[in-house]
């Protein structure tokens, strides 16, 4: 089932140095939210360029997705943003975006979903 929830939810993406995944994490369970995916990536922004020996360095990247009720999301940001410390340069980003159709949690849409049997079509 395909729940239609217009400004309900939002998706928070944070992306920043690998080794900072895990302090995202517990800031975005912190705020409020109940958990997220962690990506691998890549970055090729200004602050990421390097070389070693003349061998150019990526550095890898951890990219956080996090479904989040709209009410939390201030809440939810603002403790993500002090934990990478995202008001530094090059340290990371975080950006919100709306959400229209979310299928998959079920328990977060509505709760009188959660005791249905699924439908497997």
């Amino acid at each position: 089932m395909i729940k239609i929830v217009g400004d309900d939810f939002k998706l928070l993406f944070v992306i920043v140095k690998k080794n900072l995944s895990r302090r995202v994490v517990k800031a975005v369970k912190k705020g409020g939210a109940e958990g997220g995916t962690v990506l691998l990536g890549r970055g090729i922004g200004k602050h990421n360029a390097g070389s070693i020996f003349g061998i150019k360095v990526e550095p890898e990247k951890a990219i956080v997705l996090c479904l989040i009720p709209d009410e939390l999301v201030d809440k939810v940001i603002s403790k993500v943003r002090a934990a990478a410390r995202l008001d530094r340069p090059g340290t990371g980003v975080a950006f919100v975006v709306n959400s229209k159709s979310i299928c998959g949690i079920a328990h977060l849409l509505n709760n009188d979903l959660t005791n249905k049997t699924p439908d497997y079509e």
